[in-house]
C-alpha cells in the first residue's frame, strides 16, 4: 500500500513538473487487441462477398452463373472506391441536422491521419472506416439476387453507385453515426438489420417491380446449376458473419466492447443453428424432403434476423430470434409464388422479412443497453424499433423507385429478350462458367 501511495505521489510530482498548469490530458492510446480484431473482422466481412457470390451463383441457371457472381465481385471494386471517395464522408462525417454527414477531410480519406483514433474507441479511424466499408460493399450486392438472370450489367453498375450514395449512406448516418436522428432517438441496430437487410430487401422488391419477371417465370423450369456452390457460399457467409456481428462491438464504448463482441459471437452462432434446424423441419413437413437449399436458406435467415440484436440479447433469446426468422422467411418465400413476383433468389423474402423481424425482436428481447419488453422495459423500445423499421422501409422504397426509374430511363435496367434467352454470361461477358 505504501508503495502504491508513494508511486502515485511521485507520478503527480512528475506530472506537475511536466505541466505546471495541470491541464494536459493523457493522450489516448491505441488498443492493439481491439485493432487486431477489427482488422480480422474487416477481412471476414469482405470474405462474405465471395461467399455471397457462391451462394447466389449456385442457385441460378448455368448460362448466368458468371454474371450473377460478378454482381458481387464488381461491388467490391466500385463501392470499394465510392466508399473511400465520398461514402464514408456522407455516412460518418459531422452530422448536418441528423440526416447526412459531411466532413471535407473525409473525402478520399485525405485528411485522416494513419495515427488518428476513432472517437473514444481506441482503434485507428482508418480501420473503422474500412470495416464499415465492407458493409457498404455487400449491401447492394444483396439486392442483385432479386433481379438475377435479367438485369443489365451497365444498369446494375449505375444503380449501385447511385443507391449506395443516396440510400445506404444516409441510412448509415441516421442509425449509426453520432448525431444521426435515429441514433439519437435510441433505435438499436447492432450490425445492420435496418441499414443493410431491410434496406436491401425492400429495394430488391422495388427493382423486381421495375424490371419484371424472368421471361420463363413462373411457368418454366428454372433449376439451380450447382447447389454445391450454394452450400459452400452459405458456409462462408456463416463464417464471415462472426466478423459482421462481433466486429460491430466497436460501436459499444470501451471497455465493454470486448464483452459485447463475445456476446455477439455467441448469439450469432446460436441463432444461425436454430434457424437452419427450423427451416429444415418446416420444409421436411411441407414437401416431405429436407433439402440442402433449405438448410442454406435457413442459415442465412437466422444470421439476418440476429444481426440487429446480436449484442443486445442473451443466447436463449437468440434461439427464439433465429427460429422466428426461419419461420417468417420460410412463409414469405412460400407466398412469393402466389403473388407472382419474381424475387429470383429471395432477397426480399430472406433479407427484407428477416431484417424486419430481427429489428422488432430486438426491442422485445434486448437487455442491454436498455431493457426490452420481456425484461420489464415495456413497449418503449419496441416502439422505437418499429419507427426504425417503418422509416427504413419508406425511405428505401421511395428512393429506390426514383433511382431505379432514372437508371431505367437513361441507361436501361433489363437485357434484351435474346440476351436473356441465350444467357448473360456469353452475350454480355463472352464467357461460359462451365465447359462441359
Amino acid at each position: 500500500m505504501l508503495e502504491l501511495v508513494h508511486g502515485g505521489l511521485c507520478g503527480g510530482i512528475l506530472l506537475a513538473l511536466a505541466d505546471p498548469a495541470g491541464a494536459t490530458e493523457p493522450k489516448a492510446q491505441i488498443d492493439a487487441g481491439s485493432t487486431a480484431w477489427m482488422l480480422m473482422s474487416s477481412a471476414m466481412v469482405l470474405l462474405m462477398v465471395p461467399g455471397l457470390a457462391l451462394f447466389y451463383g449456385g442457385m441460378v441457371r448455368r448460362k448466368n452463373v458468371l454474371t450473377t457472381m460478378l454482381h458481387s465481385f464488381v461491388a467490391m471494386a466500385i463501392i470499394g472506391l465510392q466508399w473511400v471517395l465520398i461514402g464514408y464522408c456522407l455516412a460518418f462525417g459531422k452530422s448536418i441536422g441528423g440526416f447526412i454527414g459531411w466532413s471535407p477531410e473525409y473525402i478520399a480519406f485525405n485528411g485522416i491521419s494513419p495515427t488518428a483514433l476513432y472517437g473514444d474507441k481506441h482503434v485507428p479511424e482508418l480501420v473503422f472506416a474500412m470495416f464499415q466499408g465492407k458493409f457498404a460493399i455487400i449491401t447492394p450486392a444483396l439486392i442483385a439476387g432479386a433481379v438475377a438472370e435479367r438485369m443489365s450489367f451497365r444498369g446494375y453498375i449505375a444503380f449501385i453507385v447511385l443507391w449506395s450514395t443516396f440510400v445506404y449512406c444516409p441510412l448509415a448516418h441516421w442509425v449509426w453515426a453520432s448525431g444521426g436522428w435515429l441514433f439519437e432517438k435510441g433505435v438499436l441496430d447492432f450490425a445492420g438489420g435496418t441499414v443493410v437487410h431491410i434496406a436491401s430487401g425492400v429495394s430488391a422488391l422495388v427493382l423486381v417491380m421495375l424490371i419484371g419477371n424472368r421471361r420463363d417465370y413462373p411457368d418454366g423450369a428454372i433449376m439451380p446449376n450447382n447447389l454445391v456452390l450454394t452450400l459452400t457460399g452459405a458456409g462462408l457467409l456463416w463464417f464471415g458473419w462472426f466478423g459482421f456481428n462481433a466486429g460491430s462491438a466497436v460501436a459499444v464504448e470501451s471497455p465493454v466492447a470486448g464483452y459485447a463482441a463475445v456476446l455477439a459471437f455467441t448469439t450469432t452462432q446460436t441463432a444461425a443453428a436454430a434457424a437452419a434446424l427450423v427451416w429444415m423441419i418446416l420444409e421436411w413437413k411441407h414437401t416431405g424432403k429436407p433439402t440442402s437449399l433449405g438448410v442454406a436458406s435457413g442459415i442465412v435467415a437466422g444470421l439476418v434476423a440476429i444481426t440487429p440484436a446480436a449484442g443486445h440479447v442473451t443466447p436463449m433469446w437468440a434461439i427464439v430470434i433465429g427460429a422466428g426468422g426461419s419461420f417468417f422467411c420460410f412463409l414469405a418465400v412460400q407466398l412469393k409464388a402466389k403473388h407472382r413476383r419474381d424475387d429470383s433468389l429471395d432477397a426480399f423474402g430472406v433479407h427484407g422479412v428477416g431484417g424486419m423481424w430481427g429489428a422488432i425482436a430486438t426491442g422485445i428481447f434486448c437487455f442491454t443497453p436498455v431493457a426490452g419488453l420481456v425484461h420489464g422495459g415495456g413497449l418503449k423500445q419496441v416502439g422505437l424499433q418499429l419507427l426504425g423499421v417503418g422509416v427504413t422501409v419508406a425511405f428505401a422504397f421511395v428512393m429506390t423507385l426514383i433511382i431505379g426509374s432514372i437508371v431505367k430511363a437513361f441507361v436501361g435496367l433489363r437485357v434484351t429478350d435474346s440476351q436473356e434467352r441465350d444467357g448473360l454470361d456469353i452475350t454480355i461477358h463472352g464467357e461460359r462458367g462451365y465447359h462441359l
